[in-house]
């Protein structure tokens, strides 16, 4: 007689939590047409995986409303993943207070932000190449990190080590700037390069995801500088570090399954 279990007592195999990618939302519709692009390339590099977007505010779906459409669609597990930069508010206080209020059949954890990452030093670095520069521009070259801005001091410190990191890959000076809530402003950064030694052009680097008003604000700063780089959109290094912070996530959630 085949000791071959019978197809009722095989084990099921658990499928992979959703990844729901939630964004903060604007008014400005370059904004959600950014992230929907993040997001796709992030899917294709990780085909069957099912990934699906959700936003705090203005945009559709809303995360309780993606939240509702998984769990009637019988979806077990979601690994939320903030579109964000730094821990801050929105990762500490609004997106978990929106995920408190899923449907009690789903489990939730919720990923970590998005920086620190040698990831995003290369996006900043390729987007810096794009407009322009080349490597053999590093040395003679001042560079303004330039963020959304927060009232989070631990916000504000990641944005000052990552310009910190950035200038340890070979950039003559990085300074960091800020956009809203915090100072310097864009174009003070860009005065303050103008006089250190050995700065020979100065770059503005937007450390801003998507396009929006805050962006627009950067731009408007970077006038006196001698580019402008493009904002980080979906960079093959971002849609490669969604999928790195989801399976940290993913890994979290079966870690604690396997236990229960």
């Amino acid at each position: 007689m085949s000791s071959r279990p019978s197809p009722t007592t095989l084990p099921r195999k658990r499928s992979a939590p959703v990844l729901l990618v939630v964004a903060h939302g604007s008014r400005d519709p370059r904004h959600a047409a950014t992230v929907q692009t993040l997001v796709r390339r992030a899917g294709l590099l990780r085909p069957g995986l099912r990934v699906e977007t959700a936003f705090l505010d203005f945009n559709l779906p809303s995360v309780p409303g993606a939240l509702d459409r998984l769990a009637a669609e019988g979806v077990r597990e979601v690994v939320a993943l903030p579109l964000l930069l730094t821990r801050a508010f929105h990762a500490k206080a609004d997106i978990p207070a929106v995920l408190r209020q899923a449907p009690a059949g789903l489990r939730i954890r919720q990923a970590d932000v998005l920086g620190p990452s040698p990831l995003l030093l290369a996006a900043v670095e390729r987007r810096l190449y794009e407009a322009g520069l080349t490597p053999g521009d590093k040395s003679t070259t001042g560079v303004v990190l330039a963020s959304a801005g927060s009232t989070d001091p631990e916000a504000i410190a990641a944005i000052a080590e990552t310009a910190r990191e950035l200038r340890d890959t070979g950039w003559c000076s990085v300074r960091p700037a800020f956009a809203s809530a915090s100072l310097p402003r864009t174009d003070e950064a860009v005065r303050a390069l103008r006089a250190e030694p050995g700065v020979r052009r100065v770059a503005v680097a937007p450390y801003v995801i998507a396009p929006g008003r805050l962006p627009d604000r950067i731009a408007a700063g970077a006038a006196d500088a001698d580019l402008l780089a493009a904002v980080l959109g979906p960079s093959p290094e971002l849609a490669r570090l969604l999928l790195q912070r989801y399976e940290e996530a993913a890994r979290a959630v079966q870690r604690v399954a396997v236990a229960g």
